[in-house]
Parts: C-alpha cells; sequence; structure tokens
C-alpha cells in the first residue's frame, strides 16, 4: 500500500470515526469465508456496519479524530474489525447471538456515545445498554407517571366526593 493509499484510508476511517457514536473493535480472526460471510449478512440485517482495518492506519485515524478513545488504541493487537451502529447496543446483540454458532467475533472494545468499553467480559454490559430512544421513553414514561397518579386521584376523590355528597342530600330530604 503506498503513502497515498494509506493517507486516503486514514482520512476514510477519521471520517467513520466522526460520523458514529456507537463503534466496536473486535477480533474475527480464525472465520472461515463461509461464517464471516454469514456474519456480514447479520450485520447488514441488523444494520450494522462491519469492516476490516489495518491497526496502525485505525490508531492513526483515532489520533486524528476529534474524540477521545482513552485507552482504546491499546487493544489495537492482531486482526481488528470495525462496527459501526446508530444503536449502542445493536453490535453486542449481533455478536452475543452469533457466538451462539462460533466462538468469535471477540470483543476488543467500544466507544459508545464517549463512554470507553475494554475487553470481551463487557459484553453483557453493552447488550443491555439502552438506545436513545428507549432512553427517551422510558423518561417519558416516569414523567407521565405522577401526572396519572395525580389525575388517578382525583377521578376517585372526586367519586368519593360525590357519594358523600349525595348521601348527605339523601339524609337531609
Amino acid at each position: 500500500m503506498t503513502r497515498e493509499e494509506k493517507s486516503q484510508v486514514i482520512e476514510e476511517l477519521t471520517v467513520e470515526l466522526a460520523n458514529n457514536t456507537n463503534i466496536y473493535l473486535t477480533d474475527i480472526s480464525g472465520l472461515n469465508a463461509g461464517t464471516t460471510s454469514d456474519l456480514r449478512r447479520a450485520a447488514f440485517k441488523a444494520n450494522v456496519k462491519m469492516a476490516v482495518v489495518k491497526n496502525t492506519l485505525l490508531e492513526k485515524a483515532m489520533e486524528a479524530s476529534d474524540k477521545d478513545f482513552g485507552d482504546l488504541p491499546s487493544v489495537l493487537k492482531g486482526n481488528t474489525s470495525v462496527m459501526y451502529s446508530e444503536t449502542g447496543n445493536a453490535p453486542a446483540k449481533l455478536i452475543k447471538t452469533f457466538r451462539k454458532k462460533s466462538d468469535k467475533p471477540l470483543l476488543k472494545g467500544a466507544f459508545i456515545e464517549e463512554a470507553i468499553y475494554i475487553g470481551d467480559e463487557q459484553l453483557d454490559t453493552l447488550v443491555d445498554i439502552k438506545s436513545r430512544e428507549e432512553l427517551i421513553g422510558d423518561i417519558i414514561t416516569l414523567l407521565q407517571s405522577p401526572a396519572k397518579n395525580v389525575v388517578s386521584a382525583l377521578q376517585s376523590s372526586g367519586g368519593k366526593l360525590a357519594g358523600i355528597i349525595k348521601t348527605l342530600s339523601e339524609k337531609e330530604g
């Protein structure tokens, strides 16, 4: 690969890193062509973009990026593939599901909404991360809950109050 080609790849990787808030680094070494193809198909269906990269080029792209990847470059050893997704937990779910058939991919590390996760033992934590939409839904539910309680209390109290007034009016008449 010429110096110009390397510069082009670094530039493209830097753009990808800038455009994505959910980035997973995985190891898919040892997967045969058929299994790798199955993984790519599963990634496509899960709306996860996947690419095999050279560690040195990815590390240079991370350095050129505006994001703080912390210790994430330390996992760039051996075979590395990058997964990008709009949903924070989609690649983790994909990896977990795929590993029912194979022992790979292994999670090297992840950058999720500026949080850094290192090591395969973080996979279950990443599977449980809620997407932005799920968090917004939870917040809306929490905000609606007190209002529903107040309305419910007013309705039941209003019914009790009406019953008391009715009983009192019948006693007077």
